[in-house]
Parts: C-alpha cells; sequence; structure tokens
C-alpha cells in the first residue's frame, strides 16, 4: 500500500520539476526527506510528508503570494488524510471516521474523483450520504467528502474548500 498524504498534479511530463519544487517547499517546512513518487497516471504524484499536508498548502499559498513566480509546475495540492484499498466498503468506512468533524447543522458534499477504475461512483455517493446524518448541500456546503481513486488505491479525506489548493484559482483570485 502505498503511503501519501498529499497529492500533488502537474502538467504531463513535468513530474521531475514538481517534485523539485515540492522537496524544496517541504525542506522550508522542515521535511528534508519527504518521499515523492510518479503515480501510474501521467502528472499526478503521491507525497508523503511528515508535515501537515494543510501547513504544505498554507506554504504555497504564502509562496505564491510573495514569490507567485517561484510555483511554476504544481497545479493541485490536496491533502489526503487516510489512504485505503479501491473497495466501495472500505471507502465509506474511511470517510465515515473522518465525518466526525462534521458537527451537526453543518453541510457537506461529496467529489469523487476516478482513474482507472470500474467502482460506481454513484454507489459511493450514495453509500456516504445514507450514514452521515447532515444534510448534503452541491451549493453552499461546509465540508467536502473527497474520494480520489487512483486505481487499487483511495485516498479519502473530509475537508474544507481552502483546504485543496488550486493553482490557477489562486493567481485568478490575486488578480481580482
Amino acid at each position: 500500500m502505498y503511503s501519501l498524504n498529499v497529492l500533488v498534479t502537474c502538467a504531463r511530463h513535468f513530474e521531475g520539476e514538481t517534485t523539485d519544487e515540492i522537496k524544496e517547499l517541504l525542506s522550508e517546512l522542515g521535511d528534508d526527506n519527504p518521499q515523492i513518487s510518479m503515480t501510474e497516471f501521467s502528472g499526478i504524484l503521491y507525497v508523503d510528508t511528515t508535515s501537515s499536508p494543510l501547513d504544505l498548502i498554507k506554504k504555497i499559498r504564502e509562496k505564491l503570494e510573495d514569490e507567485p513566480w517561484s510555483i511554476r509546475y504544481t497545479m493541485r495540492a490536496i491533502p489526503i488524510f487516510a489512504v485505503t484499498k479501491t473497495d466501495v466498503t472500505e471507502i465509506v468506512d474511511t470517510a465515515m471516521k473522518q465525518s466526525e468533524k462534521i458537527a451537526q447543522g453543518q453541510t457537506y458534499r461529496i467529489t469523487v474523483e476516478k482513474r482507472n477504475s470500474e467502482i460506481s461512483s454513484g454507489e459511493i455517493i450514495s453509500q456516504i450520504a445514507n450514514k452521515i446524518p447532515n444534510r448534503v448541500s452541491l451549493e453552499k456546503y461546509d465540508w467536502i467528502v473527497l474520494v480520489e481513486i487512483l486505481g487499487v488505491i483511495t485516498g479519502v479525506s473530509v475537508l474544507r474548500d481552502e483546504d485543496v489548493l488550486s493553482i490557477q484559482r489562486e493567481k485568478r483570485g490575486s488578480l481580482e
């Protein structure tokens, strides 16, 4: 089983440059030996760091504010709080363990990103939705139950919108 706590995307064939960029950022956070590996999917890297995934996101945001030119290859950084094998029951159980973060009265949405898998997104969504008592809201939600299926392994995170970093969105936002 892969060990990862951040999923990083980049342009195809720029995995090497992106790896160097992420290693430099993590070094500034005090992790001098992160494990970064290419996946079977072009443009997607597994990152396993001793730093908090949310600290990495914050660090990239600060860099973008101070030196926007220094982030050239990273496109998205997504914290992964748990990894499981790609199996509906295991994915649902993993999501349920994390759903305790969702307070009574708060809303959530479920997002399934699927690569190289025949598993049904609809089945995952309905099973998770049936087990979390809070209201689902696709427009105005407090939390995202994110399921990242990458072939035989799946990353699951219950997080806030701002916990996921999209470089394009950040750069657009700073221009407004």
